[in-house]
């Protein structure tokens, strides 16, 4: 069955801090149409995708990681080793949120936190592929609810270029590498910035839809070497754009009940930037009209657990959102795994700009609704 959680009278996860983080380093549609049998335009229509950001040669997931976790805590008011300007208690606990760790073992975030000064803190990682932000914030909030937390890092991070085959045509034009992440304090549960209202599920009788297959214990007590194919990410499009669409409504649907929300409460909708043509689609069937779902895949592409954070990023550096807007914030990823929640937007200082801003709403791209790749 779904987990479904409501507000009570434990400490709420206030969010106090946002950023994000991308490589510099530009692949645009035009560069990838020169490896493989597609061209810009194809690429526009389908996926509503111009451009995605690349992790160089031997950049891993932990370094976006701790630049976006860098600058959410500056962005919160503390310093880069985790204490605010009064001195008072560090962040306590670090959730890194990812699909593509450095390595198999350990975990990625102990690494992440004591890079960032924060040696000693609790920090632990989160395995929910495109879910993972919003399975990460429902964890936090556990933490802050029992008392076993004050304030939490959270961070969504992930290099896909390091497990996408750069040859695979499906693939390669949709996954870009970045990091976004948010600072979440105890507070109460009425004000701006409150997260909750969580609807999480999954079907792990799909997991064969998206899936990288060596490379955990299943292929390793499997005879012989991994194929190619075996060693990179691999999603059947077709039937996970179905899926997405039909959970991700529904998770946000039940979200919304909730939390006694109508569709017309919602100010600004933020889905997992999977693809422009999906978000559009999961807009339609919730009747939110698409200017407000807030994206950001044109510039940075799927980002995986990182979409949701740097998509919040981005457009709070932009004013698009402002205090007192009201999100809703909706996932789906390999697992399957899916998941929803609600917060009022609060004052914050502006992040920086995670990217240049789009040139296109999303209004202004076309995208074809034909048989396409997720």
């Amino acid at each position: 069955m779904p987990v479904h959680t409501s507000s009570t009278s434990a400490p709420a996860a206030v969010l106090c801090g946002v950023a994000g983080w991308v490589p510099p380093r530009v692949v645009t549609n035009d560069e990838l149409a020169e490896r493989l049998d597609t061209d810009d335009t194809w690429i526009r229509t389908r996926t509503g995708i111009r451009r995605r950001h690349i992790a160089e040669p031997g950049q891993a997931t932990s370094d976006l990681a701790v630049e976006a976790g860098q600058l959410a805590l500056r962005n919160a008011g503390f310093d880069p080793a985790g204490t605010d300007a009064t001195r008072t208690d560090p962040v306590d606990t670090v959730i890194v949120t990812t699909t593509t760790p450095d390595r198999p073992c350990p975990a990625t975030a102990p690494a992440v936190a004591a890079r960032l000064g924060l040696n000693g803190v609790a920090a632990f990682d989160v395995g929910a592929v495109c879910t993972g932000f919003v399975y990460g914030l429902a964890t936090a909030a556990g933490l802050i609810a029992s008392g076993v937390a004050a304030r939490v890092l959270l961070i969504g991070a992930d290099t896909y270029s390091t497990i996408v085959d750069p040859l695979d045509r499906a693939n390669a034009i949709i996954f870009g590498d970045g990091a976004g992440a948010v600072v979440l304090r105890a507070g109460d549960e009425d004000e701006p910035g409150a997260i909750g209202h969580f609807d999480l599920g999954s079907d792990g009788t799909h997991e064969d839809l998206i899936m990288v297959a060596a490379g955990g214990s299943r292929g390793r007590s499997a005879e012989g070497e991994p194929t190619r194919a075996e060693r990179h990410f691999a999603m059947r499009g077709n039937e996970v754009y179905r899926h997405a669409v039909t959970r991700m409504a529904a998770s946000a649907r039940a979200t919304l009940t909730s939390a006694g929300w109508k569709t017309d409460d919602v100010d600004h909708f933020v889905p997992h930037q999977a693809n422009l043509r999906i978000l559009h689609s999961v807009a339609d069937d919730l009747g939110l009209p698409r200017e407000r779902c807030v994206a950001n895949v044109d510039a940075v592409g799927n980002t995986g657990a990182a979409s949701i954070p740097l998509a919040l990023a981005d457009a709070a550096a932009r004013r698009a959102i402002r205090p007192g807007d009201r999100l809703l914030l909706t996932a789906f990823g390999g697992g399957l795994t899916w998941g929803s929640c609600l917060l009022t937007w609060p004052e914050l200082p502006l992040p920086p700009a995670p990217t240049t801003p789009s040139s296109r709403t999303t209004q202004e791209l076309t995208i074809r609704h034909e048989s396409c790749p997720l």
